[in-house]
């Protein structure tokens, strides 16, 4: 059926203003598409690095990496950059692209839909705005939704109550005793930054994480002099921040069979472990049970240190309920507290939050439509059946390198099927089933070589998998990913004016 001619509000919508929607508006100007428009919830771009302002926060790759390849930057304080930066560095590219007048802020999206007759989706907002748009770029990502733990009593604590994810700067824990629940890389970063100033800090752990070593030092002086003005040194320390990130990611974690690089991981991990807890108990405690990659691992260098504190306790037995005054656990021990921080993540492949608003095309929702047929999505951008519906960090199109080279790889898949749109005067873009199909059962395929095969993840309590027990990264080199983008077929996709 031919659509009717019906000129929409704007070309594309791009939603999220964070990273990716950052990215995906840059990339729409460079590609020749500068009617578009930003819906960000937020009263600021950067998404996670506007939402999470923790103490300690910082990035978990190096900086070299953790960037756009067309905006690198000479002048970051350290190899991982703290969080202020990151931010800072969002609202840098706004500014420097141009991209303000187009970035809408404190519009949460609360509905997608798509018109067949037309073509279009209106996209509603919490404002009640209905805008319609031809494109609809999902650059929401997953880390943006906090997960509080189902835990019963924690609306009756008579203390002060923080998610890592939505700190509040007005908290003072200076003398106070504080519990955090939750072992992963917030709490990691958040632990050794507070100690200092606590009276008492207890950390609740239901899964150890594992916790490598990590490469950082402040860039100053010489190294920042270099990074700005001798020729190449940018892309050169880009270069080797990549082959560390593909190493300690997507080799390591979808080649884990054939290349055991894992294991080199783990060895490495065992010997922080041996070398920074002195209290063998204690230490056995923070050993995870499962192998490194089921379930994130962080990198930091004081964290397993802070156990040998008198003034930090672990505390492995699983919580009971929390009350006015503390938390309880399930062998009777009581743990008085004045402030609880819930160092329990996000959302990720939850029902809710992928995507994280009814998103409906031809009577049918794409999360249902998700549940019912397992995640997945054509090179992880396009769903059967949901036409001019792209997203930057669908089923199976993240490998676990650096974000950003998500980001760029999935735009320039984007823009080859828009720009062929336009070539063609097509008002649909739609990928085929056939193909949609191949590049879900080529996923599948490559299962048995990842790490997350291993018996012991089912112990991980990993978010990596889904209710399917799947695990929708994708299973390939980033060399792989950047081609691909370059060189998917078109016709896998059906335009039709």
């Amino acid at each position: 059926m031919t659509p009717q001619t019906q000129v929409p509000n704007v070309e594309v919508i791009v939603i999220g203003g964070g990273f990716s929607g950052i990215g995906a508006a840059i990339l729409l100007d460079k590609a020749g598409f500068p009617d578009y428009l930003v819906l960000e919830e937020g009263d600021g771009v950067g998404g996670a690095w506007h939402w999470n302002t923790y103490p300690g926060v910082a990035v978990d790759i190096p900086s070299f990496s953790y960037q756009f390849s067309f905006e690198k930057l000479s002048t970051w304080s350290r190899v991982y950059a703290p969080g202020t930066e990151l931010k800072g560095y969002a609202e840098h590219c706004v500014a420097k692209y141009g991209l303000a007048d187009r970035i809408r802020l404190n519009s949460a999206v609360v509905s997608t839909a798509y018109d067949d007759d037309t073509a279009l989706w209106t996209v509603t907002t919490a404002q009640g705005d209905e805008i319609t748009t031809r494109f609809v770029v999902n650059a929401t990502g997953v880390l943006t939704k906090p997960k509080p733990p189902t835990i019963p009593g924690l609306d009756s604590f008579a203390g002060e109550t923080v998610h890592t994810a939505r700190w509040d700067h007005d908290l003072d824990l200076r003398g106070k005793r504080v519990g955090v629940i939750g072992t992963g890389a917030s709490a990691v970063q958040l632990i050794p930054a507070i100690v200092d100033e606590t009276a008492h800090v207890t950390v609740f752990q239901r899964t150890a994480i594992w916790c490598l070593p990590k490469p950082d030092a402040p860039i100053a002086g010489l190294g920042r002099a270099v990074l700005g003005w001798v020729p190449g040194a940018k892309a050169l320390t880009r270069l080797a921040s990549q082959t560390y990130v593909e190493l300690t990611f997507p080799l390591a974690a979808h080649f884990h069979n054939p290349l055991h690089l894992a294991t080199s991981g783990e060895k490495l991990a065992r010997k922080a472990l041996r070398d920074q807890v002195t209290d063998p108990v204690v230490r056995e405690k923070l050993t995870p049970k499962y192998a490194v990659g089921c379930k994130r691992p962080s990198f930091h260098n004081s964290y397993l240190a802070t156990f040998n504190r008198d003034d930090v306790y672990l505390e492995t037995d699983s919580i009971e309920e929390i009350t006015a005054t503390g938390v309880r656990t399930a062998t009777g021990t009581e743990h008085p507290l004045d402030v609880l921080v819930l160092a329990t993540g996000f959302k990720v492949f939850e029902r809710d939050n992928m995507p994280g608003f009814p998103c409906t095309s031809r009577g049918v929702d794409l999360g249902d439509w998700w549940v019912k047929n397992r995640a997945q999505a054509y090179e992880g951008v396009s769903v059967p059946g949901f036409p001019n519906l792209f997203s930057i960090l669908g089923p199976y199109g993240y490998n676990g390198s650096s974000y950003f080279n998500l980001i760029e790889t999935q735009m320039a898949h984007i823009t080859r099927c828009l720009t062929e749109a336009r070539r063609r005067g097509a008002a649909v873009v739609e990928v085929k089933q056939e193909a949609n199909d191949q590049y879900f059962a080529k996923m599948l395929a490559r299962r048995p070589r990842q790490v997350f095969t291993e018996e012991s993840c089912s112990v991980s309590n990993s978010y990596y998998f889904d209710e399917n027990g799947d695990t929708p990264f994708r299973p390939s080199t980033t060399l792989e990913t950047m081609w691909r983008a370059g060189h998917f077929p078109l016709a896998d996709y059906e335009f039709v004016s």
